[in-house]
């Protein structure tokens, strides 16, 4: 008998993977720019690529997964995000910090993204009761993601100084790699449908399509330089607030 919880237990550590992808270099921004001497606006460089490269991920998946195979995919996610997070503490020791801080933002971004386009119809194919309720919960694994994700690394940051980051990007990449195994043995059904879906020439004739398009795009962006933003906008500000002179 096929575990179809080992599958929607992976899909739940794929979002968290996301999770960490969108919100664990963020917290690092400040340090980028007083270890390595990055200005602000190469570090706003960041969060474009990482959005660009998603989005450009989503956009290529729609053609492609069904020949590669949504095993073969989905576990590339996980590898990907996994090198990225490791890449992100090894390469700017090795080469141009910036460039290293770049590779890293970029395979990293590219898991988020196989996860972001793959996990859903994963679990979709999975013939689970009341598949509504058990969707819901796995969209909400990215938000406790977030959550676990800026906490535990504030506190480990906190605990073991800024300057350990390196250490805490490679164990976030612990999750990815180990739920690499995971996708390797569970059990993954494909979609089956009576109706043909429209091809991507059908669907761009489609006013209705390039409207949605650009309200995602447009709340995509504004969401990922919010949340990754955020953190360095309060960080500096606690730092202006300790370091300014009694009246």
């Amino acid at each position: 008998m096929k575990n179809y919880k080992k599958t929607l237990r992976a899909c739940y550590l794929g979002f968290i993977t996301q999770a960490i992808a969108a919100n664990f270099a963020p917290l690092l921004f400040l340090a980028f720019h007083s270890d390595f001497n990055i200005s602000l606006g190469q570090i706003a460089l960041i969060p474009a690529v990482f959005y660009v490269t998603q989005l450009s991920v989503d956009l290529i998946c729609a053609k492609y997964v069904d020949s590669i195979g949504y095993r073969k995919s989905i576990v590339a996610s996980q590898l990907f995000a996994g090198l990225g997070l490791i890449g992100l503490a090894v390469l700017p020791n090795i080469i141009s910090p910036y460039v290293g801080i770049l590779i890293g933002v970029f395979f990293y971004a590219l898991g988020s993204g196989l996860v972001e386009v793959l996990c859903s119809p994963i679990v979709e194919a999975c013939p689970f009761d009341h598949k509504e309720k058990v969707m819901s919960l796995l969209h909400s694994f990215y938000c406790w993601g977030s959550v676990g994700v800026i906490l535990l690394s504030t506190a480990f940051l906190a605990v073991f100084g800024m300057e350990r980051w390196p250490i805490l990007a490679c164990i976030w990449a612990v999750l990815p790699l180990y739920n690499t195994f995971n996708f390797l043995s569970c059990p993954i059904e494909s979609l089956t449908g009576s109706e043909e879906g429209l091809t991507i020439r059908q669907l761009c004739r489609l006013p209705i399509f390039w409207i949605s398009l650009v309200l995602m795009v447009c709340a995509g962006a504004s969401e990922i330089s919010m949340a990754q933003w955020a953190s360095a906008y309060a960080e500096s500000a606690f730092c202006l607030l300790y370091t300014s002179p009694s009246p």
